[in-house]
């Protein structure tokens, strides 16, 4: 766009003060990219091909010539839609779990389930149209086993660290997975502010907290330490979302926005410098422990060189 140049000899030019002071205008805090700590779907497109085979199935259905075929096609086509959504939602866990060090596996074998589910609703879709019952059975059993070779099996055992007291580990998996409902909470609360710059945002702040998981899993020690972080802080910034989000939603107030990011801000701040000082912790006490092995091996005898 074009910009208008003047000065002190131009046509209703002023003449400049020289003992005004040059305004300076602090720098922007650029926008955290909103794919900032999100990782794409695993098997996206082969999910969404599964919606949609049972989705086309359900149309045409309809245009069966007898109602028990019309019944059996409609069931099989609820049956893959029904996979695709276990499917889905199965992918989702198993990324959870692999995500994090220490978890327990899935409660419900949900692409299992979903893998039955697609055998029974491709057999449904064979039985209503041939009404054979052994090429039914045997067209079911090849796609659930392709559906199982193609998403694999669900997590069958819990995962946690060698060498940890088991108790200490259950304990580090239910705070996170109370941490988690917590972050769950916050992101729904922040979709009610119909703003993608903020959704953003709470990502950018989710991804820090997060960074706090992964090394309280990797120390179970570092729990006591992050146990304020991971309730009184967490749950403060999910109640603030909600106020906001309330807030924001109606008289869309630019100040208002401006002093939740700011609290985004400094929470973030804070998180990522409890994580890094648990960090240097647990380095001091590497240091000590091999200090320590080193003067008990030379007391041995066994001289060792720094």
């Amino acid at each position: 766009m074009a910009k208008r140049f003047g000065g002190e000899f131009s046509p209703n030019g002023q003449i400049p003060d020289p003992d005004a002071r040059p305004s300076v205008t602090a720098p922007v805090r650029p926008e955290p990219a909103s794919f900032k700590g999100r990782s794409p779907q695993r098997h996206g497109a082969k999910i969404n091909l599964l919606f949609l085979a049972g989705a086309l199935t359900l149309v045409t259905v309809f245009f069966q010539g007898s109602t028990l075929a019309l019944a059996s096609d409609l069931a099989g086509a609820a049956m893959l839609l029904l996979a695709a959504w276990l499917t889905r939602d199965g992918i989702r866990a198993e990324d959870a779990y692999m995500e994090r060090k220490v978890a327990r596996r899935p409660a419900i074998p949900r692409k299992l389930f979903a893998s039955v589910g697609v055998g029974i609703g491709v057999g449904l879709l064979i039985f209503g149209g041939q009404w054979q019952l052994v090429p039914a059975i045997l067209m079911g059993a090849i796609a659930a086993g392709l559906h199982l070779f193609t998403f694999g099996l669900d997590p069958m055992s819990d995962k946690g660290l060698e060498g940890v007291d088991s108790f200490q580990t259950d304990r580090v998996a239910r705070k996170i997975e109370e941490a988690e409902a917590v972050l769950a909470q916050m992101k729904d609360a922040i979709l009610r502010a119909r703003d993608r710059e903020l959704e953003a945002r709470v990502d950018g702040f989710q991804h820090a907290v997060r960074q706090m998981f992964r090394q309280v899993e990797s120390d179970p020690r570092d729990l006591s330490g992050a146990r304020k972080y991971l309730g009184v802080y967490l749950q403060g910034a999910r109640d603030a979302t909600v106020k906001f989000a309330d807030l924001y939603s109606n008289n869309r107030d630019a100040s208002v926005r401006s002093d939740y990011v700011g609290l985004l801000d400094d929470l973030e701040g804070n998180f990522t410098k409890r994580t890094k000082t648990m960090l240097t912790d647990n380095r001091s006490d590497l240091d000590v422990e091999i200090s320590v092995l080193r003067d008990r091996l030379n007391r041995d005898n066994i001289h060792i060189s720094d």
